[in-house]
């Protein structure tokens, strides 16, 4: 955060929901001048105005990390995935300013570090302890993975974290299928995390908004038809808009 900055305003998952996010950013009265604006990734996907929604944040300069249906997206630009099932990519895959968009993207990381905050879309890893450079290698691989033009398959068991994590044990083991999250040794990701950053993530809409003295969780299912949160981290606050509708069923 710059000195002239005044506040840091970190938004949930919106998945193409633009006019919540509209919303939302006149609730909170974001000053583009003064104000920095962060997204804990899934920008895109499942709502109704994907691309819009990329040129509104990188119109903003949000600081943004990358989410599993940014990896998706990926996918479906190299060929590699199509779009299918309930995915609502069409807008952005046919957006005259697609590749510029996806470029800006791909400039993204996978965890920002501040001084007292620490952001990642899905969780982090018990064992890492170097965010920054963490995260540097996460950019690498993905790197590698573009040039190639290859599938993501969330092969890379640090991307995956980064971007799909729900639960894991003390070591930062993952369940092997949805079905095994709740069952021990497997507990929320972020009740194995002791700071000392306050760490922001979004990713889990069915357990929706979480703020414990550790971390604020931002995914509270507007896309869903739930709410849309923001966390202004100087206010220590959380803003919430209600979505206009339910924009995709949830699983």
């Amino acid at each position: 955060m710059t000195a002239a900055a005044k506040r840091r305003i970190f938004v949930g998952d919106v998945q193409g929901c633009c006019d919540e996010l509209q919303s939302l950013l006149e609730k909170v009265r974001l000053d583009p001048a003064a104000d920095r604006l962060y997204c804990v990734g899934d920008a895109i996907n499942r709502g109704p105005q994907n691309a819009k929604t990329l040129r509104l944040l990188r119109q903003l300069g949000a600081v943004m990390v990358l989410g599993n249906h940014e990896m998706h997206w990926f996918e479906v630009f190299l060929g590699t995935r199509a779009i299918k099932g309930r995915d609502t990519l069409e807008d952005l895959a046919q957006a005259d300013d697609r590749d510029e968009l996806t470029s800006w993207l791909k400039g993204c990381g996978f965890i920002h570090v501040e001084p007292d905050v620490v952001m990642v879309h899905a969780g982090l890893r018990p064992s890492w302890k170097d965010y920054a450079l963490t995260d540097l290698g996460l950019r690498h691989r993905l790197s590698r993975i573009l040039e190639a033009g290859g599938s993501f398959a969330f092969d890379d068991p640090d991307l995956r974290f980064a971007v799909s994590v729900r639960t894991c044990d003390p070591l930062g083991a993952m369940p092997h299928s949805r079905l095994q999250e709740n069952d021990p040794p497997f507990r929320p990701w972020d009740e194995h995390y002791a700071g000392p950053r306050i760490a922001v993530f979004g990713h889990w809409a069915q357990r929706g908004l979480v703020v414990t003295r550790s971390v604020r969780g931002l995914d509270s299912g507007c896309v869903y038809g739930n709410q849309l949160s923001a966390w202004i981290a100087e206010e220590d606050r959380i803003v919430q808009v209600p979505a206009r509708r339910v924009h995709c069923p949830i699983e």
